[in-house]
């Protein structure tokens, strides 16, 4: 893939090649929103309005990393949905029901693995997926961009639009918080990620 011929043929008005665009980096952007959101929909939704908006706003693509560029759009486009939420709080059905995780997390993450693994394989997604969503937003960001999406520290300076010292500050703080959530289901950690009790 031409990315660069892609970008320049997009700039004029050709929507198939922006649709190259968009496959080629659906899946990291739903993945990004993913993680913010906490919510497959509200994530689809991000994903969806961060290339309408992408789409509208490629004139002012000045030749930096178009993905970079990109993923800035998506967390732009979360933090905007986080905000609505906050003025209009609201609960989806999934959360009503118990919806399992994500959609490629419903399948048995390998032939080998017997029903009561995968449960626990779920289990423990779901407990790293809740305490990245109680995660302060400006934290939660910086967390899914380095240790989920493992984007380098000057990707997320592009991406975010903050300094390396808040970058590297914000992780930190992210980290701790995590490490303190997740040892609430410590037993559901693999052995070598258990905190002891020394």
């Amino acid at each position: 893939m031409d990315e660069n011929a892609l970008i320049r043929a997009a700039k004029r008005g050709d929507i198939e090649s922006f649709n190259q665009l968009v496959l080629h980096y659906q899946d990291m952007a739903y993945s990004v929103a993913y993680r913010m959101m906490g919510d497959r929909d509200a994530a689809a939704d991000a994903a969806q309005d961060a290339f309408i908006s992408a789409f509208r706003n490629l004139r002012q693509f000045k030749g930096e990393r178009f993905k970079s560029w990109l993923m800035r759009i998506v967390t732009n486009a979360c933090y905007d949905e986080l905000r609505r939420r906050q003025r209009r709080p609201t609960a989806s059905l999934d959360d009503l029901t118990g919806a399992t995780p994500g959609p490629d997390d419903l399948s048995l993450h390998s032939q080998q693995e017997n029903p009561e693994h995968h449960a626990q394989r779920m289990e423990l997604h779901t407990a790293i997926q809740d305490c990245i969503n109680a995660l302060p937003d400006d934290q939660r960001v910086i967390a899914v961009l380095a240790d989920v999406e493992n984007y380098d520290y000057q990707e997320i300076v592009t991406i975010a639009g903050i300094p390396l010292g808040t970058v590297k500050s914000r992780l930190s703080r992210a980290r701790a918080r995590l490490r303190d959530c997740l040892q609430a289901v410590r037993e559901l950690l693999p052995a070598e990620y258990r905190l002891t009790d020394n």
